[in-house]
């Protein structure tokens, strides 16, 4: 697949892999590099083969010496070449790991040796060619296509340089100083080496490399493209969440890519928000997933109709033609998309070229990546083919991480409910029971001593308290189901229910018939309003309180006021000095930092106090 990155080293426990951008597509499988035990058990494989291979030989020539002419030129060949092939046993077995360099000689020796011992064969039919088999299934199986190719070649210019000096009367010379020692002749037959007969033979081993290295191409390819898509869906965690999860997934594909930075644009098929996120990619830190501002035209922009599931588009500049690659869910090539389909997104994203895919989660959730200028380098056609399966392939492990999400939300939700009803119907109504029966008793002992009835006032006291406070852990334990329709009614209720329980005068007032707020930040303003009641009852000692919730440039303001102590400082104070003099309520500040909101409080001891929240009309992730 053609890809346009190589990753030097690969991971290394949870170390970020480099990428690069690649020249040709078939180097892409060095994005996933063998590992070092692959490649020991490579070489063993490859030595122990040798070895049977140089042996069978040597005993099929000892049962018919005519295949080489009863050379014991050829014997000795063979016997070195065993020994050659134990030597490299040994050292695999002695050395753990094999460097490149090591290897690169050992493939030059095994590519001269058939060179060498087919000089001594008859006829056309050469039992050594196996050999030149041998070494070209080696180069594939070490590396790949070019490698074997250009083994192959390798070896069509040793058969052609052997041609050359036999013909120029290598082999006259060679004989007369062998007899002249006393030593056997080489009984080389130069017939054997004609023309055609040599064509023939280069043809075979250039047609054989080129399959053979195919082949393994195909299957490192294939091997690369696994384990890109196993890393990738090593980034789809339960802990983190949804957002967490696409932040790691997409800010990998963003570093794969080599693109500037990445756009994810997704909507829930139950409303018509558009969730739009921008993912950039740091040098020394993980990517970080920032949700935009909403906008009316996100739809448009981002979430347009067409009919292609991955697309490649370059605008044209000057003189030059636009590049459009789109392809449908099927893979297959669509000519008819235009280039103007980007124009809203080139509006508002400056670029040169972008690649789009699409996604979907279950029936729930469906979407858009961009990638803004990616570093694009092999056949685009490929290139997004490859994107389009990848994005297949993660895309349910996505999909399970928001379910399970959901689902462990759910249950904890039902476990709380649960409890809750139980100190309902257990604990707290017990304690009502006991409070009775105390009031019962200390309207009776009114006539005896002062000091029981007091006593009997006191307890009382203690148990309304324990009363409230019960049923404010049950409030705080219940799921919140609020989302942007709800949460003016719920606030309400919840003032409603404050006043009624405590005695309290309480009054909630809104500016806003209707709100558009995301379910997150919606649930942490509802707390943040109990939060603030709850402290209201415990500490201030107020008769009267204000909650007033409104919206203007840009912001959610809550305001909540009271007329109690107020807080142990004077003045008006900013969040950041308050967390510089470590004052007012940790609780309150913690939600309030979670939706990037401000806090002011405005004290005066004896007076009351005031609380003034406001928080951004900033998106963020409906999905967690």
């Amino acid at each position: 697949m053609a890809i346009i990155s190589v990753a030097t080293p690969l991971f290394c426990g949870r170390t970020r892999l480099p990428f690069r951008p690649l020249r040709h597509r078939f180097l892409w499988r060095l994005r996933a590099p063998v590992g070092p035990g692959e490649i020991r058990r490579i070489e063993r494989w490859l030595a122990t083969a040798r070895i049977c291979l140089a042996i069978s030989f040597l005993v099929a020539v000892w049962m018919d010496p005519g295949e080489i002419r009863y050379s014991p030129w050829a014997y000795w060949l063979l016997g070195i070449y065993i020994v050659h092939g134990v030597v490299i046993m040994l050292l695999l077995r002695i050395r753990h790991q094999s460097t490149g360099s090591f290897r690169l000689l050992v493939h030059a020796a095994d590519v001269v040796w058939p060179a060498l011992i087919s000089t001594f064969t008859t006829g056309q039919g050469n039992p050594f060619f196996l050999f030149f088999v041998f070494v070209l299934a080696a180069a594939a199986y070490r590396w790949g296509l070019w490698e074997t190719v250009g083994t192959a070649a390798a070896a069509v210019c040793l058969l052609w340089g052997e041609s050359l000096i036999f013909h120029t009367g290598f082999l006259e010379w060679a004989d007369r100083v062998l007899l002249r020692r006393n030593l056997p002749l080489l009984q080389i037959d130069v017939g054997d080496f004609e023309l055609k007969r040599l064509f023939m033979r280069s043809a075979y081993l250039l047609v054989m490399g080129l399959l053979l290295g195919y082949l393994a191409e195909q299957q490192k390819q294939l091997r690369a493209e696994k384990a890109v898509i196993a890393r990738i869906l090593g980034k789809a965690r339960v802990e983190s969440g949804l957002t967490g999860t696409l932040q790691e997934i997409v800010g990998e594909l963003l570093t794969m890519y080599g693109a500037s930075y990445a756009l994810v644009a997704s909507q829930d098929t139950g409303s018509q928000h558009v969730y739009v996120g921008k993912v950039v990619s740091q040098a020394e830190a993980s990517p970080v997933l920032h949700w935009l501002e909403s906008s009316p035209s996100d739809h448009e922009t981002y979430l347009y109709d067409c009919p292609a599931e991955t697309v490649y588009v370059c605008p044209a500049k000057g003189s030059s033609a636009s590049t459009v690659v789109a392809l449908d869910k099927t893979g297959a090539r669509l000519r008819s998309i235009s280039p103007t389909l980007l124009d809203s997104l080139a509006k508002q994203h400056q670029f040169q070229c972008v690649m789009a895919v699409s996604f979907i989660f279950g029936r729930e959730w469906w979407g858009r990546i961009f990638f803004l200028d990616p570093s694009l380098t092999a056949d685009l056609e490929e290139e997004l083919r490859f994107l389009q399966e990848l994005v297949r392939q993660v895309g349910p492990a996505v999909y399970n991480v928001y379910l399970l999400r959901r689902l462990r939300l759910r249950a904890g939700a039902v476990e709380r409910a649960r409890f809750a009803r139980e100190l309902h119907d257990g604990a707290v109504q017990s304690l009502i029971a006991v409070e009775m029966q105390v009031d019962v008793l200390r309207r009776q002992s009114v006539s005896q001593s002062g000091g029981v009835t007091d006593e009997l006032g006191r307890i009382q006291g203690l148990l309304r308290e324990e009363v409230l406070k019960l049923r404010e852990l049950m409030q705080q334990m219940k799921s919140l189901d609020v989302d942007s329709r709800k949460l003016l009614r719920f606030l309400e209720d919840t003032v409603e229910r404050f006043q009624r329980e405590t005695g309290i005068s309480a009054r909630f007032v809104s500016e806003m018939i209707e709100l558009n707020m995301p379910q997150p930040v919606c649930r942490e303003i509802a707390r943040i309003v109990q939060e603030a009641l709850v402290n209201v009852r415990k500490h201030s000692g107020a008769r009267q309180v204000l909650v007033r919730f409104s919206s203007a440039d840009a912001r959610w303001n809550l305001v909540i006021e009271d007329d109690g102590r107020g807080f142990p400082f004077s003045g008006r104070l900013s969040q950041a000095e308050l967390e510089a003099m470590g004052k007012g309520p940790l609780v309150i500040k913690e939600r309030i930092r979670l939706i990037e909101g401000e806090l002011t409080i405005e004290s005066n001891p004896g007076r009351g106090s005031r609380l003034e929240i406001r928080v951004p009309h900033k998106r963020e992730a409906a999905y967690g």
